[in-house]
């Protein structure tokens, strides 16, 4: 495979290849038909396909011609414009077109659509509606292969336009140093929505960036099954022996609009003019004719026998029912086991003085060792143990395989995180600072979090992300921000903030046990904090708060990094005679609010809030609204403490002004008294 290879259509068909031609015409006829039915049905009136469908007439030999080139237990990850990929993977024409159409019979009864159609459980892992976003997961799927050395590999199909993004870059990047069994496949229509590609590209053919990332890239006739069946193949067999990632380039055209109301004012005449002269299914129609497979006057009898099967397909998906309206709510997270239990404190194991790193490096062997399915990575997580040391000496104990490092790659480690987990795997993945996940937040709210949901709880994502946060000496204003309540406020994930040793150890290993994917907010002002923590095996459920003091004259609610101030503070108004409460909520989503609500009507209504994030948009609004909502038959006294709203600067003597103390908490809670 060289990238300056350019393979092009041949006339004529030797016949050991024509009996493969007349499946993959018939194929591309139906992925034709069921695009046709798309348009008609989303522009009836009133329209049985709501919102938009990105069709992919032009390029239906993509799809088939490499499914055909790749094994059965092949896996497949799609661009938004991935209905003939889904066909061609396998997944039964109705529920393809239910899903479409946005009925219960479909396969994701109507949670995905048109563009967002996933079955992580067949080899059709799924469409994505995000632009590039699909190459770092099919990384994670690849990975999960070869850990299990199951000798499959992963296409990912991107359109020309997806080579611009951020996260396709990353995702290149991760599979080519990883050596990672994925093909990448660009479908190049030679439009990137409503642009044409040569106005966005300063090289000839997209297949030239692939030495960048030093891997084989070529450019193949993307009309041509022959040709692009064969280099796929070539591209699967050197996959699979261990020689790492190709991009193939399919030059496809486009022979409708970018959705299903684009007018196409934009477009030239000459080009659309083009385009039908390059239909897929037409070139391979004149070549089998032209080989004596079949006669010009037996083409419309096979139009009409895929077509007899679409319309029955078609006619029973229109009279299906829609799907329940009150299964809206169902499969956001996994469904809890059984009630939430009053915080225990942990028993059963090793006591050991730790500091709060420590105790993270002890949770993460602890996993490793008894789950064979944990991977810990990130960037200088391997060799170096991390820029903390939270994983110390892990890949020493567990090997390169397990244990490893990445490259500064934000959206590729999470992405190919969510993509392991679909393989069963459990990552555990570091991002070094919280401010760093603003830049892959994508992969966490567009694709983690959605996941259950979509598929209606048959596929989920078992994945936790390390990360740290918060103001400390020097750190300027993007290593220094809290962002709790900007992932709390995603249905779908779970947000945990350990406050002490004891908790950067069990909420460690509450969260790889978790099927949700999981945040974990550490504090970078604790790590060296040192305290007891027992080494206990027995996993804590997810969603426990815990009332470390008992106060009847007002609760502090805090977590995190102000725990230790909030003790500060009911030690010092203990001294005053004021018995303040302190309850460490420790997980933000699940909130435990029966605990929550105990403790403030214990405290006869008087609650301080307080956390380092700044008030406005701050949790601890929201758990003001809750009280309110839950407590209503009490004379509720609130009040909030966090840092104003302003940047954090990297001189103390400014930082010190604005993060929350033991005075400020002490000084909130009389003021509710």
């Amino acid at each position: 495979m060289s990238s300056a290879n350019v393979v092009l259509t041949n006339e004529k068909t030797p016949n050991a290849d024509a009996s493969y031609l007349l499946v993959a015409l018939k194929k591309m006829m139906e992925i034709r038909l069921v695009e046709q039915y798309t348009l008609d049905f989303s522009l009836s009136s009133p329209p049985k396909v709501m919102g938009s469908a990105h069709l992919c007439a032009g390029q239906e030999g993509v799809p088939v011609a490499a499914c055909a080139a790749l094994g059965k237990d092949d896996q497949v990850v799609a661009t938004y414009r991935g209905h003939g990929w889904a066909i061609a993977s396998g997944l039964p024409l109705e529920q393809v077109f239910g899903e479409i159409c946005q009925k219960k019979i479909g396969v994701n009864g109507g949670r995905g659509g048109s563009a967002y159609m996933m079955a992580p459980w067949s080899r059709f892992i799924g469409e994505n509606s995000i632009v590039g976003a699909g190459l770092p997961i099919a990384c994670g799927v690849a990975q999960g292969n070869l850990y299990e050395k199951n000798g499959r590999v992963v296409v990912v199909s991107l359109g020309d336009g997806a080579f611009n993004q951020g996260a396709t870059h990353e995702g290149l990047s991760y599979a080519s140093v990883r050596n990672l069994p994925v093909i990448v496949i660009c479908e190049n229509n030679g439009w990137a929505e409503m642009t044409p590609t040569s106005e966005i590209y300063k090289v000839n053919r997209i297949a030239q960036r692939a030495s960048g990332y030093g891997i084989p890239g070529l450019t193949v006739d993307g009309t041509d099954p022959l040709a692009l069946r064969e280099t796929v193949r070539q591209a699967a067999e050197r996959a699979r022996a261990g020689e790492g990632p190709a991009l193939i380039e399919c030059r496809v055209p486009r022979l409708w609009g970018h959705y299903n109301r684009d007018i196409e004012h934009y477009r030239p005449k000459d080009d659309r003019q083009a385009a039908g002269q390059r239909d897929p299914i037409e070139l391979t129609i004149d070549r089998l004719v032209v080989s004596g497979v079949i006669e010009r006057d037996g083409v419309d009898a096979i139009w009409a026998e895929v077509k007899e099967r679409v319309d029955q397909v078609a006619r029973a998906v229109a009279e299906s029912p829609d799907p329940d309206p009150a299964s809206a709510h169902e499969h956001v997270w996994v469904p809890p086991s059984e009630k939430l239990a009053k915080y225990a404190e942990p028993k059963g194991g090793e006591t050991k003085t730790l500091s709060y790193i420590q105790a993270v490096n002890e949770a993460l062997m602890r996993e490793l060792q008894s789950r064979p399915e944990v991977l810990v990575y990130g960037e200088d997580v391997g060799f170096a143990g991390g820029i903390f040391g939270a994983s110390r000496n892990c890949q020493k104990q567990f090997g390169r395989d397990r244990v490893f490092d990445t490259p500064i790659s934000e959206s590729a480690i999470l992405g190919s995180a969510i993509g392991a987990a679909l393989t069963g795997m459990r990552p555990i993945v570091e991002i070094m600072w919280a401010d760093f996940l603003l830049v892959a937040l994508d992969q966490l709210i567009n694709q983690a979090a959605n996941i259950r949901y979509v598929t209606g709880g048959r596929s989920w994502v078992s994945m936790v992300v390390r990360t740290q946060q918060g103001a400390t000496p020097g750190s300027c204003a993007q290593h220094s921000q809290s962002l709790e309540a900007l992932l709390a406020h995603i249905p779908g994930l779970r947000v945990g903030l350990p406050g002490t040793p004891q908790d950067a150890y069990d909420m460690l290993r509450s969260a790889v046990a978790h099927p949700d994917p999981c945040i974990l907010f550490e504090s970078r002002s604790l790590y060296q904090m040192s305290g007891p923590v027992v080494l206990s095996d027995k996993v804590q459920p997810v969603g426990q708060a815990h009332l470390r003091v008992s106060g009847k004259d007002a609760v502090i609610v805090t977590w995190g990094t102000m725990v230790r101030a909030a003790l500060e503070a009911a030690e010092a108004l203990k001294a005053e005679g004021v018995q303040a409460g302190v309850l460490d909520l420790r997980w933000l989503s699940p909130l435990d609010e029966t605990t929550l609500r105990i403790a403030v009507r214990q405290a006869g209504g008087r609650a301080v809030i307080a956390h380092e994030a700044n008030l406005t948009g701050g949790f601890g609004a929201e758990i003001v609204a809750r009280l309110h909502e839950g407590l209503n038959d009490l004379n509720l006294k609130v009040r909030r403490v966090g840092a104003p709203d302003v940047r954090m600067p990297a001189s103390t003597v400014l930082s010190a002004q604005l993060l929350p103390t033991a005075q400020t908490i002490a000084a909130a809670v009389k003021s509710v008294l």
